[in-house]
């Protein structure tokens, strides 16, 4: 059951890193810094938001209107957090 729990712990692991990575990208691409026409860079952009977007959507359709401040990533990190230390109190 242990290598179960750290499997999954591992997937949620990757799963936090790849928010921040893709968070960080879309704050580049504000910024003018990398180029989101790049082949390279958008395919790469395309598969991160393919994996956060579905989570992401929902969050963003309950939570008000802030101007341009998007704050999905940081409630969906917490949830994330939220539903590991979940899974390690009722499993380990």
């Amino acid at each position: 059951m242990l290598s179960f729990l750290l499997l999954i712990d591992t997937i949620i692991t990757l799963y936090i890193w790849s928010l921040l990575i893709y968070v960080v990208a879309s704050w580049l691409i504000a910024f003018r810094i990398i180029n989101p026409w790049q082949p390279l860079v958008r395919n790469i952009l395309n598969a991160l938001e393919r994996i956060h977007e579905p989570l992401m959507a929902p969050i963003r359709s309950v939570m008000p209107n802030l101007g341009g401040i998007d704050l999905s990533p940081i409630i969906l990190l917490l949830a994330v957090q939220f539903l590991r230390n979940l899974l390690f109190e009722y499993l380990a």
